[in-house]
């Protein structure tokens, strides 16, 4: 299949933003806790994905979780702790870009956790999550896929572009010649991880745009029947001339002239 167009991407995208916001409708009235994990390898698009899932949804009901390298406080405590308070209340959708799952990858493959903690991880990870389904959170768990030539291609892409060179961090530099590596600590981490009550789901993301729509598809597929309608609006008609902008204290900025 060649690459997807704009056009044909938009058209499929819109229904199922559609039926993204009916699916945060039902989880506001239902009071469900959706948890969903994006990890992947750098550049992959989980933030592409993410931004798609989260255009047209209330951002005080689906909340986006990047937490930034451990403090020394967080880097002592138990390893699951600094993201437990992002979990959901009730009626809430939290999307992770990357989670506890570095330790399986970045941590493991770039030595910043030693063997032991990683297989330590590896073993609590299941018992973690377990209890987190078992007091009703919904856990889906996505990992998304890219070639080596592709990952290069957005490499090559983020440095030469000044609105995307923040995404090329020192870290992704130096991983380039670990692309086998990451395949090893993915692998053994889903031997590890890959269980009946919270499942991996691999996507390849050669083609960011197809991926995305592959991806939120399953999304919608995996949770129940989601249609709760809507309650009607009503805008009456106002009374009287409708008003202008009027200012005393301060004018607006004058208008933008390209």
């Amino acid at each position: 299949m060649g690459k997807l167009k704009r056009t044909e991407y938009q058209d499929a995208l819109k229904p199922m933003q559609r039926e993204l916001v009916e699916l945060a409708r039902w989880a506001a009235h239902t009071g469900a806790r959706i948890v969903v994990l994006f990890e992947g390898r750098d550049s992959a698009g989980k933030g592409g994905a993410i931004g798609a899932i989260r255009e047209h949804l209330n951002p005080r009901q689906c909340h986006l979780v990047a937490l930034a390298k451990p403090t020394e406080r967080e880097a002592g405590q138990w390893y699951f702790q600094r993201y437990i308070e992002h979990l959901p209340k009730a009626g809430e959708i939290v999307l992770f870009d990357r989670s506890w799952y570095n330790r399986a990858g970045v941590e493991s493959v770039m030595g910043y956790a030693t063997p032991d903690e990683v297989a330590a991880f590896l073993a609590a990870a299941p018992v973690f999550e377990k209890l987190l389904t078992d007091d009703g959170i919904l856990l889906i768990k996505y990992w998304l896929c890219c070639d080596q030539a592709k990952q290069e291609e957005r490499f090559a892409e983020r440095r030469e572009d000044p609105l995307k060179g923040w995404k090329l961090s020192p870290v992704d530099v130096a991983a380039r010649e670990k692309y086998d590596a990451y395949t090893r600590a993915r692998e053994a981490m889903l031997k590890a991880t890959h269980t009946k009550n919270a499942p991996w789901t691999l996507v390849d993301f050669n083609d960011q745009k197809l991926g995305r729509l592959t991806l939120i598809r399953d999304l919608l597929d995996r949770l129940p029947d989601t249609t709760i309608e809507a309650p009607p609006v009503e805008l009456p008609p106002l009374r009287g001339k409708l008003k202008t902008e009027r200012y005393r204290v301060l004018e607006p900025l004058p208008a933008f002239k390209p």
